[in-house]
């Protein structure tokens, strides 16, 4: 199992201060007086922050043995496995091992429930060969105590090696413990609501937010509860965005913070308590990417507005259109990126996102944790605005609809007649039958195809067609946009329209259903 929440933990500590940080000497002797001869032992309820920073510790440390025995670069990721005995302290302390770990730039493998001859085995097994193990056990001290062993392949480490771990992890201790410190006398903690839904993103409140000194008082629903009995856990629903707004508003929030289920999702509330999701979160995760990487392409769905397009265009970003379905907005960025056209950020207006720092992984926890870096910069260069300013140049549609038309036929042919369907209209935009109405393109992609295709000698397989056509008023200006898509699951078509003038939509509509989806037409 691969763990990475330590990631996001020291992405927001590179930002806790700039100031010289002196260490406490009492913290220092504290942590090393848990070295137990060539392991570590002692109370277990104390020190699950200290335990990361022993975790971390040992990280470096393999990391510059094997360097010096030439068996790695610093660039390499170095394979640990972490087991335990039953100890009831075993899946918290665990949790501080994978994230200091990580932090160290280790791939963690959890064993689970182990003995310390499996985990020094797990080096030299070929099956394994992992290039360390450590066993989370206090052998046969009391339940209430728990400790480390350490094991790289020539075996377990030495009493002065133990020592000189404990070292390094005392400073990082003490230091972060007073970064945190000078961070609350300096009024830099930020207060943050955490609506987890009762899905899992509980952790991102104590295992993040507050280990960071943050206020997270008034966070909502945080606890694990598979019949989710507050509300759906989904940054796209009415009531989490409510419920957080609420929260927010009424604690003094600097910024709320909505889950899904599985933390691949994320939605936020500004200071003002007005909801951050659908194209308005696109367009703040584009004003802080864009800042870090000018004129980078940004890739969404195509159900995104002219305005989102625009706000994009003025920060000097390129504005890549794509079909629908997050995973096709991500990989459409990995093949950019393979083409060498340099494109940070996709993201779908449900909330899925995705960086290229991040592996293109659709991590909620992970844009969080960029907007929060980004609250806190704006407020260190002495802003006393929210996020929110950041998106307070984008246009809104004036009218955004979305409608389902039903697929009249036997279902196991619903699917194909959707297509014959939205074939049709695409034909019938082509030949000028829908007056005013052409089909969409963006950049060197074109719909004539199947909705926004590559021009590549190997496009991607189509899962759903779709297309989107541009609606222009007299003047032959842009005035809105309609997007047909066949549904994956269901024997309908999906209708998206969104409109800059009042009653747009409605005219659409009549259009779609008088000139074109009446019997006598298809």
């Amino acid at each position: 199992m691969l763990l990475n929440k330590s990631r996001l933990s020291s992405k927001v500590h590179s930002l806790a201060t700039t100031h010289n940080v002196m260490t406490n000497d009492d913290e220092i002797e504290r942590i090393k007086r848990l070295q137990n001869g060539s392991d570590i032992r002692g109370d277990s309820r104390p020190y699950t922050t200290a335990v990361e920073a022993i975790a971390e510790s040992f990280g470096e440390w393999l990391n510059e043995k094997l360097q010096e025995e030439g068996k790695s670069s610093n660039d390499d990721s170095k394979k640990v496995s972490l087991g335990r005995d039953p100890r009831v302290t075993g899946a918290v302390l665990s949790a501080a091992v994978f994230a200091g770990l990580g932090r160290a730039g280790c791939e963690i493998f959890d064993l689970g429930l182990a003995t310390t001859p499996a985990c020094f085995m797990s080096t030299v097994l070929p099956a394994f060969s992992y290039d360390a193990s450590i066993m989370m056990t206090a052998s046969h001290l009391p339940y209430t105590r728990n400790g480390l062993k350490f094991f790289t392949k020539r075996g377990g480490l030495t009493s002065l090696e133990v020592e000189e771990l404990c070292d390094r992890a005392a400073r990082k201790y003490a230091n972060r413990q007073a970064k945190v410190s000078l961070a609350l006398k300096n009024n830099l903690p930020t207060k943050i609501i955490v609506n987890a839904g009762n899905g899992s993103g509980g952790f991102f409140t104590w295992d993040v937010l507050d280990k960071l000194g943050a206020d997270t008082f008034g966070s909502l629903h945080l606890n694990p509860d598979g019949m989710f009995p507050n509300h759906i856990p989904n940054p796209e629903d009415k009531t989490a965005m409510a419920l957080t707004k609420a929260a927010v508003l009424e604690n003094l929030a600097d910024l709320g913070i909505v889950f899904d289920t599985d933390v691949d999702r994320s939605g936020v509330v500004d200071n003002e308590g007005n909801p951050i999701n659908g194209d308005k979160l696109i367009a703040l995760m584009s004003a802080i990417v864009l800042k870090e990487h000018p004129e980078t392409t940004i890739v969404t769905d195509a159900r995104t507005s002219i305005g989102l397009s625009r706000f994009i265009d003025d920060r000097g970003g390129k504005h890549c259109l794509y079909r629908v379905g997050y995973r096709n907005v991500i990989d459409k960025g990995v093949q950019l990126n393979k083409e060498g056209i340099e494109t940070h950020l996709m993201m779908e207006t449900s909330g899925h996102g995705a960086l290229k720092e991040n592996y293109f992984l659709d991590d909620g926890a992970y844009m969080v944790v960029k907007i929060i870096i980004e609250m806190v910069r704006m407020r260190l260069s002495g802003s006393t605005q929210g996020v929110g300013s950041l998106i307070a140049e984008l246009e809104e549609p004036l009218e955004s609809v979305e409608l389902r038309m039903d697929v009249v036929a036997d279902p196991k042919y619903a699917k194909t007649k959707a297509v014959e369907v939205i074939e049709a209209f695409r034909q019938y935009v082509q030949e000028d039958k829908l007056e005013g109405w052409m089909l969409d393109s963006c950049g060197d992609c074109w719909v004539g195809d199947g909705c926004l295709v590559d021009l590549n000698e190997s496009p991607t397989a189509i899962d759903a067609h779709m297309y989107r056509v541009k609606v222009l008023d007299k003047e032959e200006r842009e005035c809105g946009w309609i997007h047909l898509r066949q549904s994956v699951h269901n024997p309908n078509i999906a209708v998206n329209m969104q409109s800059s003038i009042a009653g747009g939509c409605h005219s659409m509509t009549k259009v779609l259903r008088d000139k074109f989806s009446s019997p006598q037409q298809i």
